[in-house]
């Protein structure tokens, strides 16, 4: 099943405009924003920085880099406009803020052009990582900084069992939603051969019990995955989505996602793919 991701372009517009939603939706969550904001406190932002934001979406990230203490411009890039269009509403009141057509393994910039580089939820789903990694290389000044957030997906569960019929929702969406579910732990040795020294890279649980309002809608984008590949009924598409509901309301819920950031900084011009 390919990465819905990788190809929201071609999706129709009430997909698109669901998966806009969904960004939105992970975007307001406490546990994910402090996530973000220990993931930036990393970084380490140089006075007057400007910054790229690589496969943006709706512009969830770039509205916190835009507002961050030493950030002077932020360029957001993606390869899907109905995100963009979404990103430059959400976006018209913040100064210093642009948006551009763009994908992660062939930037539109020159050389050496910004300071900080930033990755977020986007490596995971995009079909040559080292690729863009070279990229991110490519583009960063000397002295940049490259900064990756991403989801080490293959821990995601909302199991409570064996077997557990909800847990198959799960890997339904990780396998429609995600290129590669184990890359962060690969990425040190990626980033290290495109010419860089990792100088953080961290682990950042996320559990959702009571609420569950982003897992719910993983659950329900699985679910409706295994419909849409002939594996479920619309009967059983449903039961699922009901059970989901149910285990919330009686406070039996549990979800789990581990996100991995990296932070590393450039020692070489060129990689192997440069």
């Amino acid at each position: 099943m390919p990465d819905v991701w990788s190809m929201v372009s071609r999706l129709d517009a009430a997909t698109q405009e669901r998966l806009a939603d969904v960004l939105e939706t992970r975007g307001a969550d406490a546990q994910q924003q402090r996530m973000r904001d220990a993931f930036l406190a990393d970084v380490g932002f140089p006075a007057g920085a400007r910054v790229l934001d690589v496969g943006c979406g709706t512009g969830v990230l770039t509205r916190r880099l835009a507002r961050r203490p030493g950030v002077a411009s932020v360029v957001g890039v993606d390869v899907a406009p109905s995100l963009l269009e979404r990103a430059r509403s959400l976006c018209s009141a913040l100064p210093g803020v642009v948006f551009e057509d763009g994908d992660a393994t062939a930037l539109p910039f020159d050389d050496a052009s910004f300071d900080v580089l930033v990755l977020d939820s986007t490596l995971s789903h995009v079909p040559d990582a080292e690729r863009a990694v070279a990229e991110a290389a490519r583009v960063l000044r000397p002295n940049g900084v490259l900064a990756v957030f991403d989801g080490d997906y293959a821990t995601t569960t909302v199991a409570l069992g064996e077997h557990d019929p909800l847990q198959t929702c799960v890997e339904a969406m990780v396998n429609g939603s995600v290129t590669d579910r184990w890359l962060m732990r690969r990425l040190p040795a990626i980033v290290r051969g495109c010419g860089f020294d990792v100088t953080r890279y961290a682990s950042h649980g996320y559990v959702e019990t009571d609420e569950a309002e982003y897992l719910l809608t993983v659950i329900d984008r699985g679910a409706d995955a295994l419909g849409s590949a002939g594996v479920a009924g619309p009967e059983l598409v449903a039961a699922l989505k009901v059970e989901a509901q149910r285990r919330v309301d009686a406070g039996a819920f549990f979800g789990q996602i581990v996100y991995t950031s990296l932070v590393a900084r450039p020692t070489r011009r060129a990689g192997p793919w440069g």
